[in-house]
């Protein structure tokens, strides 16, 4: 299992704009579409990796915890399709289904998203502020699969607390770290 580290996208740094369309809906979304009032957490995933899914459970209850709060959600996977058919469109719609995925989960068949981003692993986490300024990217705590720290959110969600509460964030934002995205 080969780990990438995140890339750490400047704080202060203005949502890329796209336009992708979201496999559970088969309608198109930009950011502005899918923005929170509060903020908006991005989330760069894929279907394979087993990073994914061992943060998946935490990463759905921390998406209702916050939804209701204000929080705009999506997840953007932008791997190669050709070389890794497992991670296309179709193949997103069930995992989405299997996995009660209830939020957008759009296609970046292009690429050009996740170079917007800077994203470089799954699971990639961005959470923008209400001015859609990046408030917080890295990881979602500190377990990693088979290292027996359990899951909690922590990291991630002591910055969507902050971002809500409009308090200050002062913590370390650490990378996150996965499985690297498969580039054509």
């Amino acid at each position: 299992m080969a780990r990438t580290e995140s890339n750490m996208l400047p704080l202060g740094t203005p949502a890329p704009e796209f336009r992708l369309p979201d496999t559970n809906s088969n309608y198109f979304y930009s950011f502005a579409d899918l923005r929170g009032e509060k903020g908006t957490l991005v989330m760069f995933i894929c279907n394979h990796c087993p990073f994914v899914h061992h943060v998946l459970d935490e990463v759905l209850m921390l998406v209702n915890d916050y939804r209701v709060l204000g929080i705009g959600v999506m997840a953007i996977s932008s791997n190669d399709a050709l070389q890794y058919p497992q991670d296309g469109p179709l193949q997103m719609k069930e995992f989405a289904f299997q996995n009660r995925i209830d939020f957008p989960y759009l296609y970046d068949e292009s690429q050009e998203v996740a170079s917007a981003f800077d994203a470089a692993c799954t699971p990639d986490f961005y959470l923008f502020d209400a001015r859609d300024k990046l408030f917080y990217r890295g990881q979602l705590d500190n377990s990693r699969p088979g290292n027996g720290i359990p899951l909690s959110g922590s990291d991630l969600r002591t910055a969507l607390d902050a971002v809500i509460f409009n308090r200050t964030f002062n913590q370390p934002q650490v990378p996150s770290v996965g499985c690297g995205i498969k580039w054509k």
